[in-house]
């Protein structure tokens, strides 16, 4: 990870959580793991060396695009982990606070399947389609809470 972000002239500060007991709460805290690395791109977290995610997060940075405060997995993935039937969308496990997806009222559970008429599959569709909101624009969200199918609208 180091050389990864050092080849791109990125600055990073590196917390060695077995020697920083802090760190390693707050990187749980942020992460909901255990295991690392664990990157933090502005509000965005990524736990493991998740080379195409980082190449993305790094570039949405630099062309100054809206972070929605996200920490998603596939809802599929995470329903048969659980021994449920699979669903398609993008899993919220975590939401940033004071954050656009905050605003909109997402909360960690939800599992989003629609952005601005375009159908989420798995995690990937859903970044795909935050990767193209710029600073301005009005977003519309459906997602499931539990049984319920639910829709917000938020301008970024």
């Amino acid at each position: 990870m180091k050389e990864f972000l050092s080849r791109r002239g990125i600055p990073f500060k590196e917390y060695n959580v077995a020697n920083d007991p802090a760190a390693a709460v707050e990187m749980v805290r942020k992460s909901g793991q255990q295991g690392v690395p664990v990157i933090t791109i502005d509000d965005q977290v990524v736990v493991g060396f998740d080379r195409p995610r980082l190449e993305r997060l790094l570039e949405d940075k630099k062309a100054g695009r809206v972070s929605f405060g996200l920490s998603i997995a596939d809802a599929s993935r995470i329903a048969l982990k659980h021994g449920a039937v699979p669903i398609l969308g993008a899993f919220v496990g975590k939401v940033s606070p004071h954050s656009p997806a905050q605003r909109a009222g997402i909360q960690a559970g939800d599992i989003i399947t629609e952005v601005n008429l375009r159908p989420i599959g798995n995690a990937l569709d859903l970044e795909k389609a935050l990767a193209s909101l710029m600073p301005g624009s009005r977003v519309t969200i459906v997602f499931l809470r539990g049984e319920q199918r639910l829709r917000t609208e938020l301008a970024l």
